[in-house]
């Protein structure tokens, strides 16, 4: 009787492990087939299962974003070897987690969300956005054309307006400007806009002001015409060109970049960028472009350039957060 019992004692170890031995190999077997049916799956980035993914951030109107990448789309489809799917994010936040997540590759980010998605993830300037043939913008500082400031140094101890506290050009390049040059206005004040800036200077109220800045253009008959915030009051000041002087322009910052994912392949960021130049200066590239940034070209850009915006907002103690928009 002890025998039979041993017998099935044994029979019962042997079975045993021979099931957990199976069990362990076929979780092997399971595990290796998982890991590289996933590397089999892993398509090339480019291709038509994986490809390259561009957002562009909300500037305008989705509906006028949309029409007009999808013609940049088409364009670098049939000008490179890769696929793309384009698409349009809710906020400049998530444009700069889609690169932590790679759920971006390439963007057209405004410059406080590059800085931030730089820092982060070590995302890329390679080309920065043209207006009016310039890669860069400015602020202005405007006073009447018949007062006594006639240049910058005049407005030590005046009454100036900003725009708003978060405002590039009408509040943080401005008042760098004044600091580096050790100039020190009496009061300072917020008009919440560009043109409650340019009017509260018509009127009287403040003894000078920082706007935003672009050059003159000339129109369809050749005739000049101002493109600075002071066209934004014409209608109710027709005269405001030759009410309101320009008495100086601040440092320049680069406008905005587009930006690549870091650990794309260099060959492949090359091939982009000379597609997306070649597209924007053609007709329909530089409308396109124009329609949802205001832009008409772009340049090659490095990191190094975007130097003189960090250096600013250290010089005004902001940080980029604080100024990108939602």
């Amino acid at each position: 009787m002890t025998q039979n019992l041993n017998k099935v004692i044994n029979n019962f170890v042997h079975t045993k492990n021979q099931l957990v031995f199976f069990i362990k190999v076929t979780l092997v077997f399971s595990l290796l087939n998982s890991v590289l049916g996933c590397t089999q799956n892993k398509a090339e980035l480019g291709s038509p299962e994986n490809p390259i993914k561009i957002q562009f951030v909300p500037s305008i109107d989705a509906k006028v974003i949309e029409d007009n990448s999808k013609k940049f789309k088409d364009y670098l489809e049939k000008n490179t070897p890769y696929k793309f799917d384009v698409t349009i994010p809710q906020s400049y936040i998530a444009v700069v987690e889609a690169f932590g997540t790679k759920r971006a590759d390439v963007a057209a980010m405004n410059t406080f969300g590059y800085l931030i998605a730089h820092d982060k993830y070590g995302v890329e300037a390679r080309m920065t956005a043209l207006r009016h043939e310039l890669a860069t913008y400015q602020s202005m500082f405007v006073a009447k054309a018949n007062g006594p400031i006639k240049k910058i140094e005049d407005l030590n101890g005046k009454k100036i307006a900003y725009v708003d506290p978060a405002s590039t050009t009408g509040f943080i390049i401005a008042s760098k400007t004044l600091k580096d040059k050790k100039i020190n206005p009496k009061e300072t004040m917020f008009a919440q806009k560009h043109d409650n800036v340019i009017s509260m200077v018509y009127q009287g109220q403040v003894d000078a002001g920082a706007a935003y800045y672009s050059p003159p253009a000339k129109n369809d008959s050749g005739v000049e015409q101002i493109e600075d915030a002071r066209r934004l009051v014409l209608a109710q000041y027709p005269d405001v060109k030759d009410k309101i002087a320009i008495i100086d322009l601040s440092e320049p910052v680069p406008n905005d970049p587009f930006v690549f994912r870091k650990d794309m392949s260099e060959d492949m960021k090359v091939k982009i960028v000379d597609a997306m130049m070649s597209f924007v200066s053609t007709k329909e590239g530089r409308d396109a472009f124009f329609a949802i940034y205001g832009a008409t070209g772009l340049k090659k850009a490095v990191d190094k350039d975007y130097d003189v915006v960090r250096d600013m907002l250290k010089a005004v103690g902001k940080k980029p957060e604080e100024l990108l928009k939602k």
